[in-house]
C-alpha cells in the first residue's frame, strides 16, 4: 500500500535547477546566485533573463530583452473590451485568470503543442515567454482604471518594468526610489522553488496544454489565501489593532484560540524568511526617505512579529515574505486587492521557466490514491432500498 502524505508534503515533484531553498539556515538561491545580492545588484529585467536562460546575461543579450519586454506590453484592443465586460466588483485575480487565459485566443501560435512530442521550438517559446511576462503587468495595471470606469494608462516604452507598472496605476513618472523598491520586490517575489501554483504549472504543461492556460491555472491556485493571497490578509490584521502596544495581547489571543496569524511562518524556512529581512529593510529605506515619519501600521507589524517570535521560534515559525509585502506595497500607494495580483506579475518569470523545463524532458503527471472507500458491493433496485 502507498504512503499518503497530505499535500505532497516532502515528496520530491521534479528535478530542476531553477532556485533552491536551504530551510535551516535561511537561505535562498536562483540559479545558484542569492536572493540578498540579487536584490542588491541586479534588476527584475536581469533576474528574469537569469531564471529564464540558466545565467546571468551580458550586456548585450539583456539590452535585447529588455527591448523585447517594452515592445511587447500593449494587448489588442479586444481583450481591453473584454475587461470591460467584467463585474466592477471582481477581483483582480479573477480578472487576471480570465485575461490571460483569453490572451491565447486573440495570440494563437501553440502548434507546436498540439502533437504527441514536445515543442522544441526555441523561439516559439521564447517569444511566448517575452509576451505572457509583458502583459502580466499591464493587466494588472489597466485593471485598476477599467474596474472604475476609466480607460487605462497606455504602456510607455521609456519606461524599465517596475517603473512603466506604476506609471500605469498612477499615471505619473514613479520617485526613482519608489520604482527600485517596486524593482526589488518583483525580483524577491519572481520564483520559490515548487509551491501549489508552481506545481500547478509542471502539472499542466505535462499535459502540453498552451502556455496561457498554463499560466492561468496557476493564478487561480495563487489567488488563495493560504498561498498568495496572504499578503492582504496581513494588512487586514494588522488593522485590527489599534496600538503597538496591542500587538502581544492580540497575537496572545490567536494562539489561544488556534487561529492564523497571517505572516508568519513558512513550510520550507524554520528561520525567518530572507525576502522578508530585505522587505523589512526596504521599508525602513522608504520611512527614511519620507523624513523618518513611522507609519503606524509598520510599528504595530513590527510588534505583532516581536511577539511572535517571542512564542514560537522554537517552534521554527517566523515572520515570511507576505508580513511586510503588502504594508509595503500599501505604503506605495497600491490598493489592498491588487498585491495578490502584483505578486503573479512577478511570478510569472518562474512560472515560466518552469514551463519552459517541464517541456525539456516532459512526462504527464498520473499521481496515484489510497482508497478508503466501499469495497465491491452488488446494485440494489431503487425499490428494494430502504428508506433514508
Amino acid at each position: 500500500m502507498s504512503n499518503y502524505l497530505p499535500g505532497l508534503a516532502g515528496v520530491p515533484a521534479t528535478k530542476s535547477n531553477i532556485s533552491n531553498i536551504d530551510g535551516e539556515k535561511g537561505i535562498l538561491n536562483y540559479r545558484g546566485y542569492s536572493i540578498e545580492e540579487l536584490a542588491q545588484y541586479s534588476t527584475f529585467e536581469e533576474t528574469a533573463l537569469l531564471l529564464l536562460d540558466g545565467e546571468l546575461p551580458g550586456e548585450v543579450c539583456l539590452r535585447e530583452f529588455d527591448k523585447q519586454l517594452r515592445k511587447n506590453r500593449q494587448v489588442k484592443y479586444h481583450i481591453t473590451d473584454l475587461m470591460k465586460t467584467l463585474p466592477e466588483s471582481g477581483h483582480p485575480m479573477e480578472m487576471l485568470q480570465v485575461a490571460v487565459a483569453s490572451l491565447g485566443m486573440f495570440y494563437p501560435g501553440s502548434e507546436c503543442l498540439t502533437g504527441s512530442d514536445v515543442c522544441t521550438d526555441i523561439n516559439y517559446i521564447h517569444n511566448t515567454t517575452v509576451k505572457l511576462i509583458s502583459r502580466m503587468g499591464t493587466l494588472v495595471a489597466m485593471w485598476k482604471h477599467l474596474r472604475n470606469g476609466y480607460e487605462p494608462y497606455l504602456p510607455r516604452h521609456d519606461l524599465g518594468y517596475a517603473e512603466n507598472f506604476l506609471y500605469m496605476m498612477n499615471g505619473e513618472e514613479p520617485d526613482p526610489l519608489l520604482a527600485r523598491i517596486f524593482d526589488i520586490c518583483l525580483i524577491l517575489h519572481a520564483e520559490h522553488t515548487i509551491n501549489a501554483s508552481t506545481f500547478s504549472v509542471l502539472v499542466n504543461a505535462s499535459t502540453l496544454a498552451t502556455p496561457y492556460s498554463v499560466i492561468a491555472a496557476a493564478i487561480a491556485a495563487l489567488s488563495g489565501p493560504l498561498h498568495g493571497g496572504a499578503n492582504q490578509k496581513v494588512l487586514e490584521m494588522l488593522q485590527q489593532i489599534e496600538r503597538p502596544e496591542d500587538a502581544a495581547a492580540f497575537v496572545d489571543k490567536k494562539l489561544a484560540n488556534k487561529e492564523v496569524i497571517w505572516g508568519m511562518g513558512h513550510r520550507e524556512y524554520k528561520t525567518k524568511d530572507p525576502r522578508a529581512t530585505i522587505l523589512q529593510r526596504l521599508m525602513h529605506q522608504m520611512i527614511e526617505a519620507k523624513g523618518g515619519e513611522v507609519s503606524a501600521l509598520l510599528e504595530i507589524a513590527q510588534a505583532v512579529e516581536k511577539a511572535a517570535e517571542e512564542r514560537l521560534a522554537e517552534k521554527g515559525v517566523y515572520a515570511n515574505v507576505d508580513f511586510y509585502s503588502g504594508l509595503l506595497y500599501q505604503e506605495m500607494g497600491i490598493p489592498p486587492e491588487q498585491f495578490t495580483a502584483i505578486f503573479a506579475v512577478a511570478r510569472s518569470v518562474g512560472w515560466m521557466a518552469h514551463w519552459r523545463e517541464q517541456l525539456s524532458d516532459n512526462r504527464i503527471f498520473r499521481p496515484t490514491q489510497v482508497y478508503i472507500g466501499e469495497q465491491e458491493r452488488k446494485y440494489i433496485q431503487v425499490s428494494e432500498r430502504k428508506r433514508r
